[in-house]
C-alpha cells in the first residue's frame, strides 16, 4: 500500500505522521497550514497519486479540518480517479468542530473532537489494521497521551499536560533545518526529537529533564563528526552540508555571477556566510520569505546593495541589504519562487 499523508504544522500534526511512519515505515508525508497551503498541497498530492494507478493508496488527512467547498472538490477528484481505475481509500482524521459539515457530508470525514487528531490516528490503526506491538507501543501510546492532554488542553491531567507543554515547545521551536527546502528532514528532525523525548516519560520530573535536555537533543542530530560547537554554529555546519548536496538545484545567475536561492529559510548571516566561505564558486546568496521579503549577503564579489534596489526596492550595504518583491504571491513549491527571482534577475 502506498501511503500519501497530509497533517497540520504543529505537534499534534507531526505527532499523526509520526505513527504512520512507525506503521508504515514509508510514504509521501507533506505538512501545510491552513488556507492557500491546503489547497496548494491537496493539488499536489493528488498530481503525484496519479503516477501509482497499480498500487492500492491510502491517502490520508489529519489534524487538519476542510470547508465544504474543498470536501466537494477533493470528494469529486477522488472519485474521478476511481472511476479511472485508481484504487484510493481516502480519509480524514481530525478533531476541530469547524468541520463538522463537511464531516456530516462525507463518509470519509472522521470528526471527534473528544480526541487530538494523534490520539485519534493512533486509535484507527489498531481499528483498520494490525496496530503496533508492545516494542513500539510502550513508548508510543504514553507519548501519545501526551500530545492529546496538551492539544485539547486536559489540564487537570498533571503528568501529561506539562510532559506535552514540553514537547509543544520543543516542536514549535525546530527552525535549525528549514522546513520548505527540506521538508522531510525537518520532519525526520521532529520525529527524532519525539522519539528521544518519549525516553523521559516514565521518569521523576521527565517534563523537567526533558526540558534541560533539548538544546544537547538537537546538537546529537546535528553534529556531523565528534567536534562539538555551539547550536548556531552546527547549525550552519549542517546547513551548507545539506545545501551542498542540492545547490545545483537552488543556484541563479546575475550577469557572470552565479548565486544560491534558498525560501523561508530565514536568519541568513550566519549560514550565507558559511556557505558562500565553502564555496568559492558561489558569489552571492539570496533568501526570499513568504510575504516577498527578501535579504541579500555577499562575499566581497557582487554589491548586493545595487543588486536589492534593481529587484526589489531595496538596499543596504555591498555583502548585506534586504528587500522585498511587491509583486510576489506565495508558494508551497520552490521552482515557482525560483523562476520568478531569476526572471527578475534576468531584467537587470
Amino acid at each position: 500500500m502506498k501511503l500519501f499523508h497530509i497533517s497540520h504544522t504543529d505537534l499534534d500534526g507531526y505527532g499523526c505522521q509520526l505513527i504512520t511512519k512507525e506503521y508504515f515505515k514509508e510514504g509521501s508525508f507533506y505538512n501545510a497550514n491552513y488556507g492557500l497551503e491546503v489547497k496548494l498541497t491537496l493539488k499536489r498530492v493528488l498530481e503525484e497519486i496519479t503516477l501509482f494507478k497499480e498500487e492500492e493508496i491510502l491517502f490520508l488527512i489529519s489534524d487538519l479540518n476542510l470547508t465544504i467547498q474543498e470536501s466537494k472538490d477533493l470528494d469529486k477528484d477522488i472519485n474521478k480517479l476511481i472511476e479511472e481505475g485508481y484504487k484510493i481509500k481516502l480519509q480524514l482524521l481530525d478533531h476541530h468542530i469547524s468541520g463538522k459539515k463537511s464531516a456530516d457530508t462525507y463518509y470519509w470525514y472522521c470528526l471527534d473532537e473528544k480526541r487530538c487528531a494523534t490520539k485519534i490516528v493512533y486509535d484507527y490503526i489498531f481499528e483498520e489494521y494490525e496496530g503496533f506491538d508492545f516494542t513500539v507501543s510502550s513508548w508510543l501510546e504514553p507519548l501519545v497521551n501526551t500530545i492529546n492532554a496538551v492539544d485539547i488542553w486536559l489540564d487537570y491531567d498533571v503528568k501529561n499536560f506539562e510532559f506535552g507543554k514540553v514537547i509543544m515547545s520543543m516542536i514549535s521551536k525546530v527552525r535549525e533545518v528549514n522546513n520548505i527546502l527540506f521538508a522531510d528532514l525537518n520532519r525526520e528532525f521532529r520525529f527524532y526529537l519525539l522519539k528521544e523525548a518519549a525516553k523521559f516519560l516514565n521518569e521523576v520530573d521527565g517534563h523537567i529533564k526533558l526540558d534541560n535536555e533539548v538544546h544537547f537533543l538537537k546538537k546529537k542530530f546535528l553534529k556531523l563528526d565528534k567536534k562539538d560547537d555551539t547550536l548556531d554554529n552546527l547549525s550552519a555546519t549542517y546547513l551548507v552540508k545539506t545545501l551542498d548536496e542540492v545547490k545545483e538545484n537552488l543556484t541563479v545567475t546575475y550577469k557572470e555571477y552565479k548565486g544560491l536561492l534558498t525560501y523561508c529559510l530565514g536568519s541568513i548571516s550566519i549560514p550565507a556566510n558559511a556557505f558562500l566561505k565553502a564555496n568559492k564558486d558561489y558569489d552571492f546568496f539570496i533568501d526570499v520569505n513568504k510575504k516577498g521579503n527578501a535579504s541579500f549577503r555577499a562575499d566581497g564579489i557582487v554589491d548586493v546593495s545595487l543588486m536589492a534596489s534593481k529587484i526589489a526596492g531595496g538596499g543596504g550595504h555591498v555583502n548585506a541589504s534586504g528587500g522585498r518583491f511587491e509583486d510576489f504571491k506565495e508558494s508551497i513549491d520552490y521552482n515557482e519562487v525560483k523562476n520568478y527571482v531569476q526572471n527578475k534577475l534576468d531584467k537587470i
